[in-house]
C-alpha cells in the first residue's frame, strides 16, 4: 500500500512539471520561424527560402520563412532576439546584422556574441569593384588615377553605413588612404546603373548584382575580393592579385542563428540537419545562379568564432570611417 502511494505521489508530481528533457528529445515537434531581416525576392531572401525548403525536409517540420525588415537588419534581429529560446525560431543574418551592427550604432540594441547562439555559417557572396569602361582597365590603373587626381574620383555603394561601402572604404585605406569620395545610393538598383550612366567612375557590389552588366559589356570588373576567383568570373582577378594587398577578402556573408539559451539538444539538431542540407548538391548549383559560395561543414563553435573574426577585421574600418548610425 505504501508503494501504490509512493507511486502514484511520482506520478502526480511529474504531471505537474515541465517535461523540459522529454520535449527536447522529442524536437522540433512544431513547425519553426526563420526570421528574414530583409526585403523579400533579395539574394539574401532567395538563400533564406531554399535553406528552409530543405532544413525542413532534413527535421521533418515545416521552416516557415518571415520578412521582418527595416533598419539595416535591426527589427529581424531583435525579434528573434527577444523570442522564446526554444529552437523554434530561428534568424538568417548577415555580415550587416552581425558584423557591423554593433561597431555602427551609436546606442546598440543587441550584442550578437551574447544575446544568439550562431549554429552554422552558410555561405557568403563575394564583393566585386566594378568601374566605367573609360577608366583604366585595371584596378592598380584605376587607383593610380586617384591618386593623381586626389578627390575627383567617386565610387557609389548600396548605401551609407552597408557592408558594401565599408569593403570600398576597407580598399581606400589598404591601398594606401586614397581620397575618392564615397555616393551612396538606395540599393544596388540605382548605383551600377549610376556607374553605367557614368555618374560615378567605380562602384562595389556583389558579383551576382553585377554580373549581368558585366556579361552585358555596360561595366568592367576589375577586381574581387577574394582569396581565389569565382569560376563564374575566372578571368578577374583577386586584389590580392590587382595591388598586392595580401588577404584582403570581402564577402558579404550569410548565418544561421538562434537566441542565446536555446537548448543544447535544439542546437545539435539544427547544426547536424544543416551540414546535410549544405552539402546538397542540387542546393550548390542553385546558389551558383546567384553567384553564392556555399560553406560546408560549419558548427556552432566555428560559426561563433566566424563571427568574432569578422567583428575583429571590420571594427578598425569603421573607426577609421567614423560612421555611426542612429
Amino acid at each position: 500500500m505504501k508503494l501504490a502511494r509512493t507511486t502514484l505521489f511520482l506520478v502526480a508530481a511529474l504531471a505537474c512539471c515541465p517535461l523540459t528533457a522529454s520535449a527536447q528529445a522529442g524536437y522540433p515537434a512544431k513547425p519553426l520561424r526563420l526570421v528574414v531581416p530583409f526585403p523579400a525576392g533579395g539574394p539574401t531572401d532567395v538563400f533564406a527560402r531554399q535553406y528552409a525548403t530543405r532544413l525542413s525536409s532534413a527535421i521533418g517540420q515545416p521552416v516557415v520563412v518571415e520578412n521582418r525588415t527595416g533598419a539595416s537588419g535591426a527589427i529581424g534581429t531583435l525579434e528573434v532576439k527577444r523570442a522564446a529560446p526554444d529552437g523554434y525560431t530561428l534568424l538568417f543574418g548577415t555580415a550587416s546584422t552581425h558584423a557591423l551592427y554593433g561597431l555602427l550604432a551609436t546606442k546598440p540594441q543587441y550584442d550578437i556574441l551574447l544575446d544568439f547562439t550562431h549554429i552554422a555559417v552558410l555561405g557568403g557572396a563575394p564583393v566585386v569593384f566594378a568601374t566605367h569602361p573609360s577608366l583604366p582597365p585595371t584596378l592598380k590603373g584605376v587607383l593610380d588615377l586617384a591618386r593623381m587626381y586626389p578627390g575627383k574620383l567617386q565610387y557609389g555603394s548600396p548605401g551609407e553605413g552597408t557592408f558594401l561601402h565599408l569593403a570600398a572604404e576597407r580598399l581606400k585605406r589598404e591601398a594606401g588612404s586614397l581620397n575618392i569620395q564615397h555616393i551612396p545610393y538606395r540599393g544596388s538598383a540605382q548605383s551600377l546603373p549610376a556607374l553605367i550612366g557614368g555618374e560615378v567612375g567605380m562602384s562595389v557590389d556583389t558579383l551576382g548584382s553585377a554580373l549581368p552588366m558585366y556579361r552585358a559589356g555596360k561595366l568592367k570588373l576589375v577586381a574581387q575580393a577574394t582569396r581565389k576567383r569565382s569560376a563564374l568570373a575566372p578571368e578577374v582577378p583577386t586584389v590580392d592579385e590587382a595591388i598586392r594587398i595580401k588577404g584582403f577578402e570581402a564577402t558579404l556573408w550569410n548565418v544561421v542563428s538562434a537566441p542565446a539559451k536555446t537548448p543544447p539538444e535544439a542546437i545539435d539538431v539544427l547544426a547536424a540537419a544543416t551540414t546535410r542540407v549544405m552539402r546538397d548538391t542540387t542546393l550548390h548549383e542553385q546558389l551558383a545562379k546567384l553567384a553564392i559560395e556555399p560553406v560546408s561543414g560549419s558548427t556552432p563553435a566555428t560559426a561563433t568564432e566566424f563571427v568574432r573574426q569578422e567583428i575583429a577585421r571590420w571594427k578598425p574600418v569603421v573607426d577609421a570611417t567614423g560612421i555611426k548610425l542612429d
